[in-house]
């Protein structure tokens, strides 16, 4: 069964009491390599969802309090699972996490959804909300869909003559052509690392003036670092 077009509308409400929005949206060109939907049609556009700052964080903050597994080892993505898929359902559209198979490109979506480019720390910036925002899933239509409104801005980082992120990490990780991964899950385990960046996140990270006001809060920001696979 094809999708109906889709009702953006409808969805920005569904997703609206969980803390997640709509991230923008790609139209596909003809010719070009696109996904296939559940049906097996080829989509014929994508709508990104996720969150902004901190906003997810109370929704799920309940839903895992309410977990007497506090939702398993990887709440944030089930949780995440279970709400965007009744959004999908309802809006008869087709599911992809980034998290999962069948992999999609979420990166390619949202640079050309958002117009966004990454940073020194391999993340995605937005002139907006800077490093702290996020892609919890989108949604594939048979259907092209209205242009979800996204903040357009040049490229932040071309535009900050300190670059703190450069200074500020702790292990020389964070460079101006390479994130060094090693580097950093190295420095992570180490004692500083411990009472530093797992504590209270990625000091690199912080040092980013942009976006600032959309910082997670300190239990986000705990919660994403004990999450690191070290």
């Amino acid at each position: 069964m094809r999708a109906r077009r889709p009702d953006l509308d409808t969805i920005r409400a569904a997703l609206e009491p969980h803390g997640l929005f709509l991230r923008g949206s790609v139209n596909f060109s003809e010719g070009e390599a696109v996904p296939a939907l559940s049906d097996g049609s080829p989509a014929a556009s994508v709508v990104l969802i996720g969150n902004i700052g901190s906003s997810l964080w109370p929704a799920f903050s309940r839903w895992q309090g309410q977990r007497p597994d506090r939702g398993g080892s990887d709440p944030l993505d089930t949780w995440s699972k279970d709400i965007i898929r009744a959004v999908a359902d309802t809006a008869n559209a087709t599911l992809w996490f980034p998290s999962g198979p069948p992999w999609q490109p979420f990166q390619q979506w949202a640079m050309r959804a958002e117009g966004l480019k990454s940073s020194p720390l391999g993340i995605l910036i937005h002139p907006v909300y800077g490093l702290w925002h996020g892609y919890r899933g989108a949604l594939g239509f048979a259907d092209r869909v209205d242009h979800v409104p996204a903040a357009t801005a040049p490229h932040p980082c071309e535009h900050c003559p300190d670059k703190p992120c450069l200074a500020t990490c702790p292990a020389g990780a964070v460079r101006p052509a390479i994130f060094d991964v090693p580097a950093c899950r190295g420095h992570l385990r180490s004692l500083e690392g411990q009472g530093g960046c797992m504590g209270s996140g990625c000091l690199a990270r912080a040092a980013c003036p942009v976006g600032a006001a959309y910082r997670y809060n300190g239990d986000q920001l705990r919660f994403h670092m004990a999450a690191l696979s070290l």
